[in-house]
């Protein structure tokens, strides 16, 4: 079985292959049902690069089920892994939607709608960060929208392996280099707060429309996530409030012990940012409703007056 190998049609396990539905760096997936319990689920092969070596697979299996131990409305849940022909497979809840990032590419989000996604973002990580878990490869392609507005975190767990000693896996990188935080480009050791700086990218890529450290795998990146400063997004947009740039900023803080020390604090912020949004909003539609109430209740009087 190769990676560029269509599944489609055939059986896994007791999985029937329906339809390829995605597919990348971290593998292909299919839609396909169940077969013992009669459902649709998302399988998710894993290329042999990261499962290659015994450590790899043993620590990816400990912390699928890990992940497979919490339910949360804003993370996708891990049903089982397996193996078939070499390669490893992963099966999760299918969520029919689009990915954040295909939402992107239609062009920017309004304020309010990133807003609403950031903080359902966050609370999957809360969950997350509550069970151990960092998922360390945040970004609009790992955020699925659901026809209903739903936001759900899928793959966590997978990009784990990306995170195994560079002698375990010589050349890789853990995560998706434009979105991750300085320290996994120095190969150190990251938690949660790598999560953090993810999030912070992909708020700033919902509100403008690109990544603010480039889309390449390639030395430019590392440079700019190590030197470069993300100017405030207003400048960019005026429509984003003062306090959403400083979310922004301290999300991207180089330094980790700079940045919110939990999801919990980040979420608080976003929440505070939102309502702040809302009353504004509501204040300048009662001030444009005003004259509008004025000068109806002057015509009125002028029709009573002049039938009187």
């Amino acid at each position: 079985m190769h990676l560029s190998d269509d599944l489609s049609g055939s059986k896994v396990s007791h999985y029937e292959i329906l339809d390829r539905i995605g597919g990348g760096g971290m593998g292909l997936v299919y839609r396909a049902r169940d077969t013992r319990l009669n459902r649709i689920v998302a399988l998710k092969f894993l290329p042999p690069e990261l499962t290659g070596d015994a450590t790899a697979r043993e620590r990816f299996a400990n912390e699928a089920r890990t992940a497979s131990t919490f339910d949360h409305p804003h993370v996708a849940t891990v049903f089982d892994i397996g193996e078939a022909d070499g390669r490893v497979f992963i099966a999760m809840v299918y969520v029919p939607g689009e990915t954040l990032k295909e939402r992107i590419a239609r062009g920017p989000l309004a304020v309010a709608e990133a807003l609403d996604i950031a903080l359902q973002i966050t609370e999957g990580l809360i969950e997350a960060h509550e069970h151990g878990i960092a998922h360390r490869d945040i970004k609009p392609g790992n955020v699925v929208l659901t026809h209903d507005g739903t936001v759900k975190i899928v793959d966590f767990g997978l990009a784990n392996l990306v995170g195994l000693p560079p002698e375990n896996q010589p050349g890789l990188f853990m995560g998706t280099m434009p979105y991750m935080s300085p320290e996994q480009l120095r190969n150190e050791p990251v938690d949660h707060r790598s999560d953090i700086w993810s999030l912070g990218v992909t708020i700033v890529e919902m509100l403008t429309g690109s990544a603010p450290f480039g889309r390449s795998d390639t030395g430019p990146v590392l440079f700019m996530v190590s030197s470069h400063e993300v100017p405030p997004v207003s400048a960019r947009r005026p429509d984003v409030p003062p306090a959403l740039d400083r979310i922004i900023a301290r999300c991207l803080e180089k330094d980790r012990r700079a940045r919110y020390r939990s999801a919990v604090e980040l979420h608080d912020d976003l929440r505070a940012c939102r309502a702040r949004l809302a009353a504004a909003s509501r204040a300048a539609g009662a001030a444009v409703a005003a004259p509008q109430t004025a000068r109806g209740l002057r015509g009125l009087l002028r029709r009573i007056f002049k039938t009187g």
